[in-house]
């Protein structure tokens, strides 16, 4: 009885070591690194948990609990920590200090949630020389932020597909967006931080998925993935650009030479209106300083003239006359 125990025990040892992890989102093993988890709904976090996931068990590595705190497990004392301080509730990410080779596996992180239930993303950290680098990229979109963006992908004809898969590629992680089993019709359900649609149809000979209302953190490279069932598979990268503010700031150097220019014909103009009308206010002025009314021509001459004339001009001759001093206010005349 023993002996069947036992045999039972090594077919299950065996078994779960033979299954593949299936893992959302891959990073590269840093000195400094984080695990990002966001949770993308707005559910209430009743508790929240780490783990380090091998074939065979589960090792704890921090749990977190809004009634009851955060608690790192003493293996991970001081050398893991919550990247968001004050633990907003859909943002459970944990960063590393100082990992090494031993950090290198999957990590689980496990959510309980209401309504919904339980949730879970599978994180794995892989060696820096056994990171995948992602191809050049083939085709380039671009687009304004808030729009639906489809990227899309013809399948080849030369081999019966079975899944293709689709991945966000940045220089440090590889977050799955989208798997679809074209077998089986089953589509896999996404754990990026974002909301991404797709649809999975037996015998479909295209793939694609729709990034709705695009923010420029949706920038970069996405891949989609082929895999036959004949054992070949083949990649198609595409770039996508959302042009935040970018495409309106590189006209800012055009705006502003512009405005310099008007700014700078503006008051070229306005000082050649000023000497213009200067020279020739200077020019009456002068020319009533020589030249004697055909009035006083024929009146002897007096020194004691009037200060005030006794006709003044009328409203066709009257002429404005800037002198330059201050004006004094008239006092009146005090009757004794």
């Amino acid at each position: 009885m023993g002996y069947l125990a036992f045999l039972l025990a090594m077919l299950h040892v065996y078994k779960a070591l033979s299954e593949e992890i299936f893992w959302d989102t891959t990073v590269k093993l840093a000195e400094n690194m984080t695990l990002e988890c966001v949770y993308p709904s707005a559910d209430t976090l009743t508790q929240m948990e780490w783990f380090k996931v091998t074939s065979v068990e589960k090792e704890a590595v921090a749990i977190f609990s809004p009634t009851h705190g955060v608690v790192i497990r003493p293996s991970y004392a001081d050398r893991v920590f919550f990247v968001n301080s004050s633990m907003a509730p859909n943002d459970i990410s944990l960063s590393f200090h100082n990992a090494s080779e031993a950090d290198v596996g999957f990590y689980c992180c496990f959510l309980h949630t209401f309504p919904q239930g339980t949730w879970e993303k599978v994180i794995q950290v892989v060696q820096s020389d056994s990171f995948e680098i992602a191809e050049p990229s083939i085709s380039h979109i671009v687009s304004e932020p808030g729009k639906n963006i489809t990227l899309s992908c013809q399948l080849p004809m030369k081999w019966p597909v079975q899944q293709v898969t689709w991945e966000k590629i940045q220089p440090h992680q590889i977050d799955r967006l989208a798997c679809c089993n074209f077998f089986q019709g089953r589509n896999y359900t996404s754990k990026y931080r974002r909301q991404v649609w797709t649809t999975c149809t037996q015998g479909s000979r295209r793939s694609f998925i729709i990034l709705p209302n695009v923010m420029a953190s949706d920038s970069g490279l996405y891949r989609c993935c082929f895999q036959a069932s004949t054992g070949e598979n083949d990649t198609f990268v595409m770039r996508l650009t959302v042009t935040a503010g970018e495409t309106s700031n590189q006209y800012i150097p055009f705006l502003a030479g512009g405005m310099a220019f008007l700014l700078l014909f503006v008051t070229l103009f306005t000082v050649t209106v000023t000497v213009i009308s200067y020279n020739r206010r200077r020019k009456r002025h002068k020319r009533d300083l020589f030249t004697e009314p055909w009035d006083t021509q024929k009146k002897a001459p007096n020194n004691c003239r009037s200060p005030v004339s006794a006709s003044p001009p009328t409203d066709d001759t009257r002429e404005d006359v800037y002198v330059n001093y201050p004006t004094f206010s008239r006092r009146p005349k005090t009757r004794v």
